[in-house]
């Protein structure tokens, strides 16, 4: 250790246990430097900085009294675990964060023993919980089991349901409500910390019991009306009667980032015998401790690399709009000729662009918050009444209502429009946000109308497609990043349902693509063309219902046919090769090859790397093409040819 090291205490740390020897006031100047630490080493990376510096004193306390990894220490979302991570021996690596081959930017079971539970969509942290404090008692072991909530995952349904069943199940395990956005705390200071020391103390807790236990003697109505007055008298001092209805001991709300009040209650808690479930109120501020976090209107979510000093966070060159932002206008565009549209979102409206579609039109936009399955049966009502409800959501999060999609929407014809962003691989999100299964998940259900832009002027055509289709349901998919740059009308015109186009016309082979891998495929046709093969590209455009005749003739005009697309196995190449089949078009010579996604996850990386890993860039192309036809591909493209972002 230098002596002139900037953090001297946590250089000291290689494992929570380093922390159980130290004072309050060491933590204190420990969470200090965990503080800057996470600064610096976000800054080199980019990530999710404002939910992890508003829980770097929790994440000390937790680990400083709870015995982690015995104990099983569960952070929800995953994007608050930063500081977790630097502490549970992965600091040498957090400059590695959501680089290819590098740590992940959340909670990841085989990264670490210290991250029992996966985790990068939200809510998902009392129920895992419940199931570990369940298997712990089946078992017959003895773990604390502590699920920290917060940043917003509380507005979702799923922590409820987890709640309602654990307060029935009287489970012994501790909730961590990260209350960081004032939604539900009343002031905290010094009288709450001391309440609730109070309540969460040996003493208390056993007075409590005796009581209880001399009111479950006296007569019926007399004993509901004292465990009445025991919680309306809690409820008063703390303002936790909604978690007691659920079944939850509550204590708080307490300051998140005073350790002198943090470390006393987490001892109380730890060492309590109290039987069921308890919930500790934590109030924290998003972006604690680093001045231009704490005056972003984000809080500095979601970062890219920036500078310490300063805050100013990097900029490349101009490039064109992303097809995020290409989605908001033309919707914007619809809406200002169409009052019936409205948007909808699952607290992502900067994520869907949906802030811009706020700004113009206030009163017609809806954030529902992390509520998924809510948002699509609220989008299917408002179509009941003859609006025009434009869904946004990423492909990964729509998973959640899948339930939805299909009862409330599919099954009725409901026109309810699903705007998917994030299709296909997105980068250093890696996994848990690709959205690789909507392609599939969306195309067994019979009324629905599927397509996919291949450039940001198609998804403009696309947005009014869909807002043209007022009999059925209907999505359109877009990836993230930039589109090509192409000049963009003031609105989208309405295609014909069910046709495609052809990009490039050829003789021998023929590519068809759905989505914006269109690009590598018409790279994959000049290095073809190198070659002696004179190759077709279509663009399918949509994959519901499928341009029969464009694939019946592709087929019967070419030697080879492949489909390209962004998604999983089972999707658009599957719906195509079933046409194909029912045709009797595979009877004959046709080699048809279906490109997608491989059958295994993809780690975090850029999305051009991610592509060659998929084998869906240029070069994969022409390797399946020349496969296909027995050919040698070991020289596959010239430089001149090679992929570019």
């Amino acid at each position: 250790m230098s002596a002139s090291s900037k953090t001297p205490l946590l250089d000291r740390v290689r494992q929570p246990a380093d922390l159980r020897n130290l004072s309050t006031e060491q933590l204190k100047q420990l969470a200090a430097e965990l503080r800057a630490e996470t600064i610096d080493a976000v800054s080199v990376t980019g990530g999710h900085l404002g939910a992890s510096l508003g829980v770097v004193e929790l994440t000390v306390a937790l680990h400083a009294v709870f015995d982690t990894p015995h104990d099983r220490l569960i952070w929800d979302v995953g994007h608050q675990a930063y500081p977790h991570k630097i502490l549970t021996g992965r600091r040498d690596r957090m400059r590695t964060l959501r680089q290819g081959g590098g740590l992940s930017g959340f909670t990841r079971r085989a990264e670490s023993e210290y991250d029992p539970f996966g985790a990068a969509h939200s809510s998902t942290s009392i129920s895992a919980g419940l199931g570990m404090a369940v298997a712990r008692e089946l078992k017959g072991e003895a773990r604390q089991v502590i699920a920290v909530i917060g940043d917003g995952a509380m507005s979702a349904g799923m922590a409820y349901e987890a709640m309602n069943n654990a307060g029935a199940s009287k489970a012994n395990m501790i909730v961590v409500l990260n209350d960081n956005d004032m939604s539900i705390a009343p002031p905290v200071g010094a009288m709450s910390a001391y309440l609730s020391r109070l309540i969460s103390s040996r003493p208390f807790l056993s007075l409590r019991e005796l009581m209880a236990k001399m009111a479950r003697r006296f007569p019926r109505p007399l004993e509901m009306a004292a465990r009445r007055a025991d919680e309306f008298t809690r409820g008063l001092l703390t303002g936790g009667t909604l978690f007691e209805e659920l079944g939850f001991y509550y204590v708080g709300p307490i300051d998140g980032h005073d350790l002198d009040h943090l470390m006393p209650v987490l001892r109380n808690l730890r060492d309590t015998d109290h039987q069921g479930p308890i919930l500790l109120h934590v109030v924290t501020q998003k972006g604690k401790g680093y001045a231009p976090a704490e005056k972003s209107a984000d809080k500095y979510h979601g970062v890219v690399k920036f500078n310490v000093v300063t805050g100013e966070q990097s900029k490349g060159p101009p490039g064109p709009p992303s097809y995020t932002k290409v989605f908001a206008e033309a919707l914007i565009a619809e809406a200002a000729a169409d009052k019936r549209i409205v948007a909808i979102t699952a607290a992502m409206p900067s994520g869907t662009g949906l802030d811009a579609f706020a700004k113009r039109f206030p009163e017609r936009t809806f954030d529902v918050g992390i509520a998924e399955q809510h948002a699509v049966t609220f989008a299917a009502g408002m179509a009941t009444e003859g609006m025009k409800p434009f869904c946004a959501i990423y492909s990964t999060f729509l998973q959640r209502a899948y339930d939805q999609v299909v009862h409330d929407v599919a099954l009725q014809s409901l026109p309810v429009r699903f705007a998917l962003d994030r299709a296909g691989l997105v980068g250093a999100d890696g996994a848990t946000h690709a959205g690789a299964y909507d392609i599939a998940y969306l195309g067994c259900l019979p009324s629905m109308v599927l397509m996919a832009a291949a450039d940001e002027l198609e998804l403009m055509h696309m947005v009014a497609t869909a807002a043209a289709i007022d009999d059925r349901p209907s999505a359109f998919r877009y990836p993230r990043g930039e589109g090509q740059g192409l000049a963009l009308p003031a609105r989208g015109t309405p295609l014909e349902i069910g046709r495609g186009r052809v990009v490039r016309e050829g003789t021998g082979v023929a590519i068809l693509s759905y989505g914006t891998r269109l690009k590598e495929c018409l790279l994959a046709a000049d290095d073809l063309a190198t070659r002696g093969l004179s190759c077709t590209v279509a663009d399918a455009r949509f994959a519901k219902p499928l341009d029969t005749a464009l694939i019946e003739r592709l087929a019967r005009e070419h030697a080879v046919l492949l489909t390209v697309e962004e998604g999983a196995a089972g999707g658009f190449g599957s719906m195509v090769m079933q046409h194909l089949a029912w045709r009797g078009l595979l009877d004959g010579g046709l080699k048809f090859r279906p490109l997608a996604l491989p059958d295994r996850l993809i780690d975090h990386n850029t999305q051009p790397k991610q592509y060659d890993e998929a084998g869906l860039n240029a070069p994969q192309i022409v390797a399946a093409m020349l496969e296909a036809l027995g050919r040698e591909h070991d020289r596959l493209r010239k430089p001149s040819l090679a992929h570019t972002s």
